[in-house]
């Protein structure tokens, strides 16, 4: 194929699905631009990266995926991809062992705790976490502050009893239990709550504290955002795709007492206790997921850790709330703000109509995946740890554009 010389291209969303053709290839050549292989995004200047506030998978550093390109083809010199070297190899026990070093250090996880790798969602964890812990003779507690809590009841019932001990649902998920609110019940295995929930972008600023009920927290979409507390948890899981890597990989942080607490026998791959004596491994790992999460480690480390990573994740969240609490009712926030997350900003404009226009205004301008869950609707804009807060200067300026244009 000839070459040409560089030239800016805009492409639709048709032509660019399609372009793998040779005739298409051809016809954008013809028009000065490049082979379909080396168009960067849709719609705009190619080689530059959009604004991506999709709920997860989420917006990854560009200093780490520009690493893992260099290493793509040859990961440390090994003359083989990361996902083509065997996980039994040598070199996979390294990238494994800095992945756990790397979440230990964000975390600062306590030597009686064990990190492991899951494959199937966090979403299987769901089920899993009961049929490990949750005794026949006993109940769960469950605390539900939106689309996600309710949905770990759902199949956590399948398994055993379940206490829903507080709900938002009466306040359509906007707020999350004061501190010290909550009622434990006298028979629960263990307590089980969501720290940030995505959908509705409600978020504890707090560490629930159950006495000496053990703690298991989803924090898929929080974790690392923030210092926490390790020992004031009993588990910890996290699906990687948002503040963690891409989609592939659950980290699990779980204290070694309750590796052998599972009531029933279950099949080997449904157990904490395989991943902790397999050292994840009772199968086949995403290798990929788990390469890349190390590198996310890396990353957040030169950003100062948790406690750097916080700074910046409020100062952006502030910026996105301030905008819309001064639009005058123009944009209107779905969560309590004693609630707000910092992670999924969640609001809505006066008319369904004008919520698609800013959707689609927000496309041409560079800002994608700006729709709100098909549960709610409205707009949500997920800022995780690695969404730049030069995105967030730029797209409160278009919120006041748009305010000012159609308010």
């Amino acid at each position: 194929m000839p070459k040409a010389p560089y030239r800016v291209c805009i492409l639709n969303r048709r032509f660019y699905r399609n372009i793998g053709s040779n005739a298409n290839q051809t016809r954008l050549l013809a028009a000065g631009g490049r082979p379909w292989r080396e168009c960067a995004i849709v719609g705009t200047k190619m080689s530059e990266r959009i604004y991506n506030f999709s709920a997860g998978p989420a917006t990854m550093p560009t200093e780490m995926l520009e690493r893992a390109k260099a290493e793509f083809l040859s990961v440390r010199g090994s003359g083989m991809s990361v996902m083509e070297i065997s996980h039994r190899s040598k070199l996979f026990d390294e990238i494994l062992e800095k992945a756990e070093k790397g979440i230990r250090a964000a975390l600062k996880v306590p030597n009686n705790y064990r990190v492991l790798f899951i494959q199937g969602g966090a979403t299987l964890q769901f089920s899993m976490i009961p049929m490990n812990l949750l005794s026949p003779d006993n109940s769960a507690d469950h605390i539900v502050t939106g689309h996600w809590g309710a949905l770990a009841v759902e199949e956590a019932s399948c398994i055993g009893d379940i206490n829903v001990v507080y709900s938002g649902g009466e306040n359509g998920f906007s707020d999350v239990p004061k501190q010290g609110e909550v009622r434990f019940s006298q028979n629960a295995s263990y307590v089980h709550y969501t720290s940030n929930e995505t959908v509705d972008g409600v978020q504890f600023d707090y560490a629930l504290d159950a006495g000496a009920l053990p703690v298991v927290c989803d924090m898929s979409s929080d974790i690392l955002s923030r210092p926490i507390d390790v020992e004031k948890y009993a588990l910890i899981y996290a699906g990687a795709q948002k503040n963690l890597g891409p989609s592939g990989v659950v980290v699990v942080v779980i204290r070694e007492d309750l590796l052998d607490w599972a009531p029933r026998r279950l099949p080997k791959q449904l157990t904490y206790k395989a991943y902790a004596d397999n050292v994840s491994m009772p199968n086949t790992p995403n290798t990929w997921a788990i390469y890349l999460l190390g590198l996310m480690c890396d990353w957040l480390e030169e950003q100062g850790g948790t406690e750097g990573i916080e700074k910046v994740n409020r100062e952006k969240a502030r910026l996105m709330y301030e905008a819309i609490d001064k639009s005058d009712g123009f944009y209107k926030g779905r969560a309590k703000r004693s609630a707000r997350s910092l992670m999924n900003v969640t609001f809505s404009l006066p008319t369904p109509e004008l919520d698609a226009k800013f959707v689609e205004e927000g496309e041409k301008n560079g800002f994608s995946g700006l729709k709100g869950h098909r549960s709610t609707g409205g707009i949500r804009a997920s800022i995780y740890n690695a969404f730049p807060l030069k995105g967030v200067e730029l797209f409160v300026d278009f919120m006041a554009e748009f305010e000012r244009k159609n308010g």
